[in-house]
């Protein structure tokens, strides 16, 4: 299990084309608050003929949040790339140059056996010459995962590849959206994707496979207005969050506040954690009743439970409060 909160405070992490004009002005006026993570996609809210454009355009906002930051306070998010392929990561940062070190690392889409070893040789190659460490984040969401026969195979073998840089793996992601789109599935606004039960057999077994030695992210809500948008993407924060999953994408800056609020730690859980993780470990007795003399607190079955409630804890704070 992850024992640092910088795995587990990516948060609330907000999608944005790299081509979108005012990217730049938004985040140095703080138009999104100051708890969120910023992805600039040049995949797949990028057409194939405008990566280039797309490119520079992302250079010229990143070089103005970078001036910006030399010059005065504001929230600066952590803020990822989402690439099209291994090449780029390099290529990418050699061209922002000394802005590159308000990039905090590269998103890896359709992560697959076909790409993986290409991809992580690309970010150990940048971290060769940068201050700070420059993260990755895998996406599975490959159709090679539908398949039943070769599933568990391909989850333990990308596994094994990762673990080998595992120092650079901030998150594992899950692409939904693509997974549903094999199918032809989408959800409704008042539909969890944890009911679609081929997809949510795919997400069980990414984080049976890596849940215990890496933080995964939820998979993104597609819904930010309309009726039922915020019930809805409440009940499927509930889901993750049961599930294993911390943090998630959003499309739209209304729906960053939520998915904050959603994994904030009760104050129950938080006074129980810190009553588990103080326990003497030789003490006669490892169990009692919890801080609310409501349910059992043990500490040889929930000491795991209890140190990752407290990185929660620090990541996203207590609710009312902290």
């Amino acid at each position: 299990m992850k024992n640092a909160v910088k795995y587990y405070s990516v948060g609330a992490l907000l999608y944005c084309p790299a081509n979108r004009a005012g990217i730049a002005e938004s985040i140095i006026n703080q138009k999104f608050g100051d708890k969120f993570s910023l992805a600039l996609c040049l995949e797949d809210t990028i057409g194939d003929d405008c990566v280039e454009e797309a490119e520079e355009m992302m250079r010229g906002s990143l070089e103005k949040i970078y001036r910006s930051s030399q010059k005065k306070v504001f929230y600066l998010p952590r803020i990822f790339i989402r690439v099209r392929e291994a090449e780029q990561i390099v290529r990418l940062m050699k061209m922002l140059g000394k802005v590159s070190e308000i990039i905090n690392g590269f998103i890896l889409p359709k992560f697959s056996l076909d790409n993986a070893d290409a991809y992580i040789q690309a970010v150990r190659r940048v971290n060769e010459n940068v201050k700070s460490p420059v993260y990755m984040m895998p996406i599975f969401e490959s159709p090679s995962l539908i398949n039943l026969r070769d599933r568990y195979d391909i989850l333990y073998k990308l596994k094994e590849k990762l673990d080998q840089a595992e120092e650079l793996v901030l998150n594992i992601r899950v692409g939904g959206n693509d997974l549903c789109n094999v199918f032809g599935f989408r959800r409704h606004s008042n539909e969890s994707i944890h009911k679609i039960h081929p997809i949510a057999g795919i997400l069980s077994d990414i984080i049976t496979v890596y849940g215990r030695d890496y933080v995964v992210s939820g998979p993104v809500w597609e819904y930010y207005d309309g009726p039922g948008w915020e019930s809805g993407l409440r009940q499927e924060l509930e889901d993750d969050r049961l599930c294993g999953f911390v943090g998630k994408t959003v499309i739209h800056p209304k729906q960053i506040e939520l998915v904050n609020e959603a994994y904030q730690v009760s104050r129950e859980d938080f006074d129980d954690a810190r009553q588990i993780l103080g326990w003497d470990a030789d003490s006669r007795f490892l169990v009692a009743g919890s801080s609310a003399s409501e349910r059992m607190n043990e500490y040889k079955v929930h000491a795991n439970w209890a140190a990752r409630t407290m990185m929660m804890a620090e990541a996203f704070g207590e609710k009312g409060g902290l």
